[in-house]
């Protein structure tokens, strides 16, 4: 099991803790964009992830962070096979899991469970709580004979906080954080390895939220869970993850450490991200650098050359227009066994910390980034 952020990761290490139980390589998912309607011709695609790489291990977290449609959620569809991917692999315990159908596809299914986003549209209105944490066990009946099957409903109702009589009740008797609850206990019923969380708090109140987190983190340490965690809230993320990927426009552009992305961001939009998380200390807030990005995300179908960012990046020079950044540790922190040597897909990699950790100093200006002038060659 790796070792928990909490309690303690001591030194930097790039690579994960442990053998990895799920590898991705590759992961490309693209939309064709067609025109006609008796004789159909494909356009284009639009390209929702477009090679994506991560591993995890067992027992960890890795939390998955970026602005709306920078592909997250296909991601997390992708890795319960909910989406065929265009190309890639999803290596689960070795066996690449995008090949597999039938009965293998059946068993891997059984120990990668997803918690969807909204509690509200994700349970069934005509079947009641039972039916619904129950259901898994009549696809996998070999995890529950059925004569135990209500009593481990019950169980599962018992672990994630809720009363076990409400096993007859219908999910609009319920709360939203009540919804969601369910929705762990379904994940929880078929006892899987790894759970794909597709913004589980993203619909619920703050409160709650941190209800539902804190019971994630108790049930992981309890059923030895892995967890892909994709939110949009960076301090929930943080709360939760050992590791953490920032996605944008279909690929991940920096990963590390929980401590080493927000503490220690050496990538523009990581930084850009982090300046807009508000701080709960007053006089911290004061010294916070702000970081404007002007101009809207590219559409995945027209996505730019070479770095995908450089169009709303205040470093963006020729070569980001002509060359695709790698995802590695960038060239002056590779020697190094600082928290700054992660990876970070930038040809102007630097660490910048976003909000001062040291004593104030003098109040820093908002920082306004003008969009670079487009190349007229064409090459966008």
């Amino acid at each position: 099991m790796a070792e928990r952020k909490n309690g303690a990761v001591a030194e930097h290490l790039n690579a994960p803790l442990g053998e990895p139980i799920l590898q991705v390589r590759g992961l490309v998912k693209h939309y064709p964009l067609t025109r006609g309607i008796v004789f159909r011709k494909q356009v284009g695609a639009v390209k929702a992830v477009d090679g994506v790489d991560f591993d995890l291990v067992a027992g960890e977290t890795l939390g998955i962070v970026g602005e709306s449609g920078c592909g997250k959620s296909t991601v997390a569809k992708m890795l319960v096979n909910l989406e065929r991917p265009t190309a890639g692999e999803i290596r689960y315990k070795g066996d690449d899991i995008t090949k597999l159908s039938g009965r293998a596809l059946k068993a891997v299914r059984r120990n990668i469970q997803m918690v969807f986003q909204d509690p509200y549209t994700s349970l069934n209105p005509r079947m009641t709580v039972g039916d619904i944490i129950g259901e898994p066990y009549e696809i996998h009946p070999e995890v529950a004979p059925k004569g135990d099957r209500r009593r481990q409903v019950q169980d599962l109702l018992d672990v994630v906080g809720l009363n076990p009589e409400y096993i007859n009740r219908y999910p609009h008797q319920f709360s939203g954080g009540q919804r969601q609850r369910i929705g762990i206990a379904r994940g929880l019923a078929l006892r899987p390895e790894i759970i794909v969380a597709d913004e589980p708090v993203s619909a619920l109140d703050v409160s709650v939220q941190a209800q539902v987190i804190n019971l994630m983190d108790r049930l992981q340490t309890e059923f030895n869970l892995s967890y892909v965690f994709i939110a949009h809230d960076l301090s929930i993320v943080r709360h939760i993850s050992d590791r953490v990927g920032v996605m944008y426009l279909g690929r991940i552009v920096e990963t590390g450490r929980d401590a080493e992305i927000y503490d220690h961001p050496t990538h523009p939009y990581t930084q850009a991200l982090l300046s807009a998380v508000p701080v709960p200390d007053p006089e911290a807030r004061e010294h916070q650098e702000r970081i404007i990005l002007f101009g809207d995300v590219p559409s995945p179908a027209n996505i730019p050359s070479g770095c995908r960012f450089r169009t709303r990046c205040w470093k963006a020079a020729e070569r980001c227009a002509m060359e695709v950044p790698l995802l590695a540790v960038p060239a002056e922190f590779r020697y190094e066994a600082g928290p700054a040597a992660h990876d970070s897909a930038c040809h102007f990699a630097e660490e910048k910390q976003v909000v001062p950790q040291e004593e104030p100093g003098p109040v820093a200006p908002v920082e306004s980034v003008e969009p670079p002038v487009e190349p007229t060659d064409g090459s966008a």
